[in-house]
């Protein structure tokens, strides 16, 4: 059940939504300097994508157990 629920078109949008404007944020914060001085490398762009990817796991995996709790 939780698969089927992470993957559905609610939670996974609801979860682009979130992942969008935490990690823009996030980048913002942690990496605008670099950015605003184009330095940027493999390895801050890796570390600037976490920055989407871990509120976007955050978001599905809570909107998943809502989800599993109203049933």
């Amino acid at each position: 059940m939780f698969f089927k629920l992470v993957f559905s078109k609610l939670v996974v949008i609801n979860a682009i939504k979130v992942s969008l404007l935490v990690g823009t944020i996030l980048v913002a914060i942690n990496h605008g300097d670099a950015i605003m001085n184009n330095e940027l490398n493999l390895e801050r762009v890796l570390k600037m994508a976490l920055n989407y990817l871990v509120p976007y796991l955050v978001a599905s995996y809570s909107a998943v157990k809502a989800l599993e709790q109203q049933h």
